[in-house]
């Protein structure tokens, strides 16, 4: 909001004296509110490129900026700070104008116009979805909502990973062990036993990895008996998924697998020999040889004619780019993966599928189990999800049970449910994607301090104060009310107006953490204002403000944890 028309005034400070872009002046909010509402980088910028001293540029850009009304209109303070940022207080005045406008989404269009694709989730079929699959899937849903309600048009990808040698193996193992019974009575649960059994016993006989390969060529070259079984597998592994993605909110637009791409592979492989992009070598095997780009050769088809992850990615980006026009496509997916994507992104360049969209890997860190070792289906070392998701509504059962005893059942079940999937969900996103997480359950299910049921409570606590005003008649705060503020006011009212500053920083860096933390900032903010600045009992013009705080802030409390995946309750 304030930061976009900062950012245009300080490019025509910078454009009088210094050849630099618009885009390339950047305001964002500080860190802290005591060192301003706004900051800005420039001075610095300029510093480094023309060699200019810091100061000096700072002092240039502060000097133009007094000529501006919109500045002067604007801001209550300018300063320059530690080595070179220039720091800005908004008037205090201009907030409370505004302050019924910080959670007005139709205001926000910093991506009007854009179509942003983003894939997450993409679990494998016949697996069951385990606690390692919580990151791609919330991560995903968070930046796709973040960027919806900046203005973007985003289309939602479920990947599915739904082709490969594992389900080759998998069809060997049914083959050799699998009982139709039991797997109608405990799908996944069945089909997992079958892989974890088929990679043991590859221990003691090697010629399993074989077997299974030719049962997926079969499955490549359409037998009906392999093709029978993996669409049986794909049936009973969505109707799981769907039950999960319920729980935890997240839906799609295209549930789309890696078998959609497979009659596009022959030819894709194809016409990357033909723009010798791609060699084949004697065994069969295709190959792109990445030395010039510094990495290393990236497999395309197989010595016996079977397709890889590459191959598959390849055709996808091909199609999608051709079909939703993207501006950018971004991937969900584990920094395990970065050499994978850094390959097949470049490929896709050289061979001229890309044009002007931008392909982003938003990488993010492994779930490891509680012995720090990274949770491997192959060896059954799963945690599943709905497990995690079960224990944490009976723990906030508990707290629900604690608080209001006196609520009928099936309210607290429902309470009980938002909160603790809240709890699991929140307790991801308020960290840093890059990081790993070791899975711990006394961790994860918290729900004291920066946590899900810390934010949806205060939101609680809000809507209370608001339900006790509602028969009151109250008139729009006026600026005149600011004279009456204290400082817990003040800074309350600076944090609400922040929300739309930080939900930009958020797309900006594909970081729903970002956001969350905003929220935490200003969830304390509300608590430090609840219990200093008495609202329904204060005098009249005062009391107009506060209410006012409570109701934006109650708005943006509801809306921020929305976009991050988390429902709020009114009662707790």
């Amino acid at each position: 909001m304030f930061s976009h028309k900062l950012q245009l005034e300080l490019a025509k400070a910078a454009g009088k004296h210094y050849q630099l872009k618009s885009e390339e002046v950047e305001v964002e909010p500080t860190r802290d509110l005591a060192h301003g509402d706004l900051m800005t980088n420039l001075a610095l910028k300029i510093a480094s490129r023309w060699g200019v001293p810091v100061k000096e540029a700072a002092q240039t850009i502060i000097e133009e900026l007094k000529q501006s009304g919109l500045v002067t209109n604007l801001c209550q303070r300018v300063e320059v700070a530690g080595p070179g940022f220039i720091n800005f207080w908004l008037k205090p005045a201009v907030l409370i104008r505004h302050l019924s406008e910080a959670a007005q989404i139709k205001k926000f269009t910093l991506f009007k116009g854009k179509r942003i694709l983003v894939e997450y989730s993409s679990p494998n079929i016949a697996k069951p979805m385990h606690v390692g699959h919580i990151r791609s899937t919330i991560i995903g849903a968070a930046i796709a909502n973040i960027y919806q309600n900046l203005g973007a048009k985003v289309y939602r990808l479920n990947h599915l990973g739904d082709w490969g040698t594992q389900f080759g193996k998998l069809i060997a193992a049914y083959k050799r062990w699998g009982r139709r019974e039991a797997i109608k009575r405990a799908p996944i649960q069945e089909m997992l036993k079958l892989y974890v059994r088929f990679h043991e016993e590859m221990k003691s006989n090697p010629e399993l990895e074989t077997e299974g390969q030719r049962e997926f060529l079969n499955l490549e070259k359409g037998n009906r008996q392999n093709k029978a079984l993996w669409n049986w597998f794909k049936r009973e592994s969505l109707r799981e998924f769907n039950a999960i993605y319920k729980r935890l909110g997240v839906s799609f637009s295209h549930v789309v697998g890696e078998s959609y791409y497979e009659p596009m592979l022959k030819n894709l492989v194809a016409e990357l020999q033909r723009k010798k992009l791609a060699v084949k070598n004697q065994d069969g095997s295709v190959v792109v040889h990445l030395t010039a780009e510094s990495l290393p050769p990236c497999l395309v088809q197989k010595s016996d004619g079977g397709s890889l992850y590459a191959t598959r990615d390849l055709a996808a980006i091909r199609f999608r780019i051709k079909r939703f026009r993207p501006d950018k496509v971004l991937y969900v997916v584990g920094n395990e993966q970065s050499l994978h994507f850094d390959q097949v992104f470049t490929i896709a360049k050289l061979a001229g599928y890309v044009g002007n969209t931008e392909l982003k890997h938003i990488k993010y860190g492994l779930i490891l189990g509680e012995d720090g070792q990274k949770l491997a289906t192959r060896e059954g070392k799963i945690i599943p999800l709905v497990e995690v998701l079960d224990k944490a509504k009976e723990m906030a059962y508990k707290i629900v049970q604690a608080k209001n005893p006196g609520l009928p059942a099936k309210i607290k079940d429902k309470i009980a449910e938002v909160v603790g999937v809240g709890a699991v969900k929140y307790n991801d996103l308020s960290q840093n994607r890059h990081t790993d997480i070791t899975f711990d359950w006394g961790k994860m299910l918290s729900l004291e301090g920066n946590s899900a049921p810390y934010l949806i409570y205060t939101y609680v606590r809000l809507k209370s104060v608001l339900k006790k005003a509602n028969s009151i008649k109250v008139s729009k705060p006026s600026v005149a009310a600011l004279e009456l503020v204290n400082s817990h006011d003040l800074l309350l009212l600076r944090t609400i107006m922040r929300y739309s500053e930080f939900l930009q920083r958020a797309a900006l860096d594909n970081a729903p953490h970002i956001l969350a933390g905003y929220l935490y900032e200003l969830t304390n903010q509300i608590n430090t204002f609840y219990h200093a600045s008495p609202v329904v009992k204060a005098d009249h013009g005062l009391r107009s403000l506060r209410l006012e705080l409570v109701k934006s802030a109650s708005e943006v409390l509801k809306q921020g944890l929305g976009i991050l995946g988390l429902e709020t309750v009114e009662q707790m």
